[in-house]
């Protein structure tokens, strides 16, 4: 009969990885219904939607964050920016390290975190006062005390005790931004071992060939998550921000208004409880799967590589940095970063701000522009990468089959990019910034374009944005700006009368009116709109569809030792030099195109109100375009640099199963390197 110290022994002996039965279960044990890759690969593109949903939710309420908190555009990029910073602290060493642990577990704790994250980033709603947006009325209640209807013709005003005390609630306020910051990088953080583990965790256990198929399912699957976040975004905009809070009959704004804020924390709770919800299955996957296609790769390595390599299958500081050398002397990894680098820094800096532009553009509302948004680069990328993938796995494309669709891919979505250029509107027609009072344009703005004859009298307000819109088309910045002296309704109806700015411009009648609002475009701008989303569909589909393969392309110009770490090594990079500078500096330079800015309450700029629509479209698009530029060279670099690797001369090395004519060429050995004047870095 056996004893305990036998059946311990026993035990040991099935646990311990270096043994040889370990991962072998007896014969009598039945397997976990959860022991399967379809699991992992349901669990893993639910937690791909999770934490998707949660990062373009982000940016499809980055806008009303910037107007809520009252920052600039590079100061919300810098918010925005922060997941990507979390993400850096932790990934490179969460790579390699996680690679010898349990991933699926690993991948369940990081979605916990995500959720607390996801909660922390909402918490600022409840702590904040109700949303002060500028407005005469709003200003004329607070420092007089008074409810009832104020002429917008107003003499200069004085502060009140009851105004100071809510200049103290607005200046403690001002920093809570910072909330935003710290969650967001929380949810960078648990998001970290989902790509670089659940990837490698996928190509360890599937069958030669799949991974690509895979993969694209996978990302396929987790952009459904972006399309989610900016509907979502898009519905819970249309809800007041304070709403539940405020009578919603005092609101004088409107959607179309720049100064409009939606309900976005509510966007965030929902994405807290969902990344609750996506770690629950990673607790029930095991460690490792049986691989049912037990055909290898050939051995690529030589003996003195393999001798540089053994210190890395045990989690080691010598070996991380032995593995992390290794990796960097690989020149097609490196090259296949510079590309995917410029890539993700124009596509995050589009991304971020394509709200935003067709707002200043088009005239569109942030809600529809961003509902735009979801329904049409989000799909053109998803449909991209799954039919890229499907491109690869049906005609089995190799490294430079993948290279060329890339290279062909680029060069046409630019040639359909640069149309969008010419697809414009005009500025706004707003006296004393683009037009003057008599309706000719303004050559150089400055301060005193905002009085005219028709407004002296009023003392008007310069730093005070609450625009109306007159009977003869032109927008004033205020009704004051306007020469109204009198007004009738209440909340979005309410009219101002007796303008004498609007009467200037040809109305005789002397009760010309004005009602609030921007006054909005013609029609032609919304044709010109509706050729920008088709255009932009297009261009962003084809991209997507020559970039599907790089993910896989990663795994194959690297050795088996090192997948974890270089997908970990290239998502840190990535996130490093694209997904936190872009958001940054394109906002930094759109900033710079803003005509007006806003003023808090108590004084300071708060975010900009209008842009020059010209300058903002030839910044923005021309931005974008000069990052795209340089990936057509650098892929033609790269798969000139395949094709030397494949050539006679220097062997050609084939991936197991692969039956192309162009190879799927695993780590480069010490002649390989050679033959590409690589013979100094892998030494």
């Amino acid at each position: 009969m056996a004893t305990d110290k036998d059946n311990n022994e026993t035990n040991n002996l099935n646990c311990n990885p270096s043994s040889p039965e370990y991962n072998v279960p007896p014969a009598n044990q039945k397997r976990s219904c959860c022991a399967s890759l379809k699991m992992f690969l349901f669990a893993l593109s639910f937690s791909y939607f999770t934490k998707a949903y949660s990062g373009m939710y982000m940016k499809s309420t980055i806008i009303q964050i910037e107007r809520r908190f009252d920052i600039s555009s590079s100061t919300a990029g810098l918010v925005d920016g922060s997941f990507e910073i979390g993400n850096l602290l932790v990934i490179t060493f969460v790579s390699y390290f996680g690679a010898k642990m349990h991933r699926p577990r690993i991948i369940g704790a990081g979605c916990i975190v995500m959720s607390l994250g996801s909660f922390l980033t909402a918490m600022p709603h409840f702590f904040m006062g109700p949303y002060k947006y500028e407005s005469a009325r709003t200003s004329a209640s607070l420092l007089y005390n008074v409810t009832e209807s104020v002429s917008p013709c107003m003499a200069n005003r004085t502060f009140t005790e009851q105004s100071k005390l809510a200049c103290a609630k607005d200046n403690n306020d001002s920093y809570m931004w910072i909330y935003l910051f710290i969650g967001n990088m929380l949810r960078g953080i648990g998001e970290t071992p989902i790509a670089p583990l659940g990837i490698a965790y996928i190509d360890d256990f599937t069958s030669a060939g799949n991974t690509a198929l895979y993969l694209a399912c996978l990302h396929t699957v987790g952009l459904i998550g972006p399309m989610v976040g900016f509907m979502m975004g898009s519905y819970f905009s249309k809800f007041y921000v304070d709403v539940g809070f405020v009578n919603m009959d005092t609101i004088t704004i409107t959607l179309q208004d720049t100064r409009w804020v939606g309900a976005w924390w509510m966007g965030f709770l929902l994405a807290g409880m969902l990344n609750l919800l996506a770690a629950i299955p990673f607790w029930f996957l095991p460690k490792t799967l049986e691989k049912k296609d037990e055909q290898s790769a050939p051995d690529l390595l030589t003996f003195k590589d393999k001798e540089k390599l053994e210190p890395q299958k045990k989690a080691t500081v010598r070996g991380f940095f032995l593995a992390l050398k290794t990796l960097l002397c690989n020149r097609l990894y490196l090259l296949l970063l510079c590309v995917t680098l410029l890539q993700v820094n124009s596509f995050m800096g589009f991304l971020t701000y394509q709200a935003k532009f067709m707002e200043q553009q088009y005239g569109q509302s942030i809600t529809r522009a961003t509902f735009i948004t979801g329904v049409t680069t989000i799909p053109a990328t998803a449909l991209g990468i799954f039919l890229g993938g499907l491109i690869m796995k049906k005609y089995k494309f190799g490294l430079l089959s993948a290279s060329k669709m890339s290279f062909i891919t680029t060069i046409i979505a630019l040639l359909v990019f640069l149309m969008v250029f010419i697809i414009s509107c005009e500025n706004n027609d707003v006296a004393g910034i683009t037009i003057t009072y008599n309706g000719s344009k303004v050559q150089a703005f400055h301060e005193g374009n905002f009085f005219s004859s028709c407004n002296l009298h009023c003392q008007c307000s310069t730093n005070q944005w609450d625009p109306v819109c007159g009977e003869n088309g032109i927008t004033y910045m205020s009704a004051c700006l306007a020469g109204c002296t009198s007004s009738s309704g209440a909340g979005k109806a309410m009219i101002h009368h007796n303008c004498s700015c609007a009467e200037a411009m040809g109305f005789a009648s002397m009760n010309s009116s004005v009602k609030l609002g921007m006054c909005p475009r013609g029609d032609s701008c919304s044709r010109m709109f509706l050729y920008y989303v088709i255009l932009q569909f297009f261009s962003t589909f084809v991209f997507a569809l020559g970039t599907s393969g790089f993910h896989v392309v990663v795994l194959w110009v690297v050795g088996p030792e090192l997948k974890s770490l270089a997908m970990g090594v290239y998502m840190l990079l990535v996130r490093a030099l694209g997904g936190i500078p872009a958001p940054v500096y394109s906002g930094a330079l759109i900033d710079k195109t803003c005509l007006k800015w806003g003023t808090k309450f108590c004084g300071g700029r708060g975010a900009c109100r209008m842009y020059d629509a010209e300058s903002f479209r030839n910044t923005f698009l021309g931005l974008i375009l000069g990052i795209r530029a340089p990936t057509v060279f650098l892929i033609f670099w790269f798969i000139r640099m395949v094709k030397k690797r494949m050539s006679p001369e220097n062997g050609v090395q084939k991936r197991a199963g692969s039956t192309t004519k162009d190879a799927h060429p695993e780590e480069a050995t010490r002649e390989e390197c050679a033959a590409l004047g690589e013979e100094e870095t892998c030494m």
